[in-house]
């Protein structure tokens, strides 16, 4: 068996290798003469997979090691007969250390508390509902929209307008769909834009053409009190370079490149393919996880929750480092940008998340236990 695979998923050796040869190449190079008598291949989402790509070919089994779909010609793969996975959830932790990284970044910069500000998530599913989670065990008052939800299932839930109109922090985590009943393509386009709030953070880790990224160059330039923080842009790997100079925080699609995430990735993808080949999995990825090199943190029980909070986050992630490397590249030609946007990407370094850690606390201290359990992370007994 042949097994086509983009060269910047990991542990593809460890999981695959006994069950064909693999060869690995640029997730943007993967084209129709790559695939010749491949009969399985590994993508993530810079690579689009349909007809043009596949017709024709050998493949079989179509693995894409990330959370998202919208690369993928679901329609064609069921008419072709062609099995293929995702990698629900594998990544969703390390985004939500990245949007909590990027409001402490705000809140720091901006001088305002993060308890006194209200949350809209826009997308409860994996990414987003475990934000919602993380927030709301905080204590922080939280606003959730999701129209796909709310139609099959009872919840608290609310409409994109009463998100704009009443929400601090809008934070967006809905995949990139262009129709149906609820599109997201420009979801939050220039009218929409124009309703945020005075002084409002706009954080966008999903897909970038969620938001129209030219009416929100214009918005920033017009209104400072708007601050954005943005991980996705509209033609990655192309980024406007005018509107990441007025973002606060800007970062070349990383906000889930946690190592766990995409080590999470590739082995849900590993036990996608056993199931579709009826072969019974036999590498667990407990056995291949490195250990972490922080394993935790202790606290005198007069900690102050807010420096908690900020040391707890920081000790694992920062998305300022991210940002300044990002930002180096942008007075460079278009050319090089672009190769610089997937060579920040490939080079990533190894980044752990927060519910890696174990936190000792002195003695009982209510709400720091609260703070450390709403974080995810392990308390110490």
């Amino acid at each position: 068996m042949r097994i086509l695979a983009d060269e910047n998923i990991p542990l593809v050796d460890a999981f695959f290798a006994e069950h064909g040869d693999i060869r690995r190449m640029p997730g943007r190079s993967i084209n129709k003469a790559a695939l010749e008598q491949s009969e399985v291949l590994l993508v993530r989402s810079v690579t689009r997979v349909d007809r043009e790509l596949l017709e024709g070919s050998a493949v079989r089994f179509v693995g894409t090691c990330t959370i998202g779909t919208d690369h993928l010609d679901l329609d064609y793969f069921e008419e072709a007969g062609i099995d293929w996975a995702s990698a629900p959830g594998c990544n969703a932790r390390g985004v939500v250390d990245y949007v909590l990284g990027s409001l402490l970044a705000l809140a720091e910069g901006q001088g305002v508390g993060l308890k006194d500000r209200r949350y809209g998530v826009v997308g409860a599913g994996e990414v987003g509902g475990r934000l919602v989670e993380v927030l709301r065990g905080l204590g922080w008052d939280v606003r959730v929209c999701d129209p796909p939800r709310q139609a099959r299932e009872v919840g608290e839930f609310v409409g994109l307008d009463e998100i704009l109109a009443e929400c601090d922090v809008i934070s967006l985590h809905t995949p990139l769909t262009l129709d149906g009943d609820h599109p997201t393509f420009h979801l939050l386009d220039r009218a929409r834009l124009e309703q945020l709030r005075p002084g409002a953070w706009l954080i966008n880790a999903s897909r970038g053409a969620v938001v129209d990224n030219a009416a929100l160059r214009e918005e920033l330039a017009r209104r400072p009190d708007i601050q954005a923080v943005l991980d996705v842009w509209e033609g990655e790997p192309q980024v406007a370079v005018a509107l990441a100079e007025l973002c606060w925080i800007a970062t070349p699609h990383i906000a889930g490149y946690s190592l766990d995430g995409k080590l999470r990735g590739t082995a849900q993808i590993y036990q996608a393919f056993c199931a579709s080949k009826g072969l019974e999995p036999t590498i667990e990825l407990a056995a291949l996880m490195p250990v972490a090199p922080l394993r935790g943190l202790s606290f005198d029980a007069s900690a102050k929750p807010a420096d908690m909070l900020a040391t707890i986050c920081r000790a694992v992630y920062d998305p300022r480092s991210d940002d300044a490397a990002f930002r180096r590249t942008l007075s460079e030609s278009e050319e090089q940008r672009r190769i610089d946007f997937d060579r920040l990407r490939k080079q990533y370094p190894p980044r752990r998340e927060i519910d890696g850690l174990h936190i000792d606390i002195s003695s009982a201290q209510p709400q720091l236990e609260q703070l450390v359990q709403a974080l995810g992370a392990t308390l110490k007994r």
